[in-house]
């Protein structure tokens, strides 16, 4: 996946999480709902930092593309 494939699905992701974010309330999450919107916030910004930094070369390997 060339770089800029990289940095528009990265981007896309950034904006998932921001769209999350702004679904949870302020402080410690003390529902299993809370939990499960925090997750998601923190999901979604590790899938963009793996998709904009490649720090495994998983995204960008030539070999393991199809």
């Amino acid at each position: 996946m060339d770089r800029r494939k990289r940095l528009i699905v990265g981007s896309l992701w950034i904006g998932v999480a921001v769209v999350m974010a702004t679904t949870l309330d302020v402080g410690i999450p003390s529902s299993a709902n809370g939990v499960a919107r925090l997750f998601v916030v923190v999901l979604a910004l590790f899938l963009a930092s793996v998709y904009l930094l490649d720090p495994w070369n998983v995204v960008s390997d030539p070999f393991r593309q199809g």
